[in-house]
């Protein structure tokens, strides 16, 4: 039976990627397969040091992986260069860091506009969007303060802007509360609920039950395996194809 859906937003094949430092090398993702669909919220959750962020990473063309293929809407990244995935990064893959990742030399503003710009966005448009954004943030006034002059929570907000900008239709979220109080956790979980039930896809990375609790759902990642894979209440189950077919996920 033919699926007439669209191609998921992402997929993974087979990922591996082993750290080489200092001592025995770290398997950080051992052959994983993942696919995320448009409208979905995905959790990865697990303790430290389970690969959580280096998988993110990879999906991100931040790292490249030892083994294995990534698709972005279908279209294989195998022959993507460093330039091609910052290209992808502007426009089709919205990422939010641990540590905010703001140019701390910047306004908010300009932080929040920069990849509106290096996308070809007119001056014009990208001050509109981003107006509208720090409004819906409650940022409204904050425009021209630095990020060392903001609160976490505050720079959270503007990092989460800045990855919205361009409406990339993945937005990926590596421990995004990580560096915050309750407060501020809280305040993440809120925002990201709001935007998943406007249609953002969302890929989460996080160790925090309480942010997790926020997707449809949840996988579990141990010493750089997916261990389990489940959907909560109202989310679609991920498909798991036949012996014969890919396998979208596995252990």
């Amino acid at each position: 039976m033919s699926d007439d859906r669209p191609a998921p937003v992402l997929r993974a094949e087979g990922l591996v990627k082993t750290h080489h430092g200092e001592g025995a090398p770290a398997h950080a993702v051992r052959g994983v397969d993942l696919c995320v669909r448009h409208g979905e919220f995905v959790a990865i959750t697990g303790p430290s040091g389970a690969g959580k962020s280096t998988l993110l990473h990879l999906l991100g063309g931040l790292q490249r992986p030892d083994a294995g293929s990534i698709w972005l809407d279908g279209e294989s990244t195998d022959t993507y260069s460093e330039a091609r995935w910052a290209v992808e990064r502007r426009k089709r893959i919205g990422i939010v860091f641990q540590f905010f990742n703001l140019v701390s030399s910047l306004s908010v503003a300009d932080n929040v506009e920069l990849p509106a710009l290096l996308a070809g966005t007119p001056p014009k448009q990208a001050r509109a969007e981003r107006e509208r954004l720090l409004a819906e943030l409650g940022l409204t006034g904050k425009e021209r303060s630095m990020p060392g002059e903001l609160s976490g929570g505050e720079q959270q907000r503007v990092a989460l802007a800045r990855a919205l900008v361009n409406h990339p239709p993945l937005l990926l979220a590596d421990e995004p509360a990580g560096s915050l109080d309750s407060k501020g956790t809280r305040e993440v979980m809120r925002l990201l609920s709001r935007f998943h039930q406007r249609g953002q896809t969302i890929l989460l990375v996080t160790h925090d039950a309480r942010l997790a609790s926020a997707a449809d759902r949840v996988i579990s990642f141990f010493d750089g395996r997916i261990a389990d894979d489940a959907t909560l209440d109202g989310g679609t189950p991920p498909r798991r194809a036949g012996i014969s077919g890919v396998l979208e996920l596995k252990d």
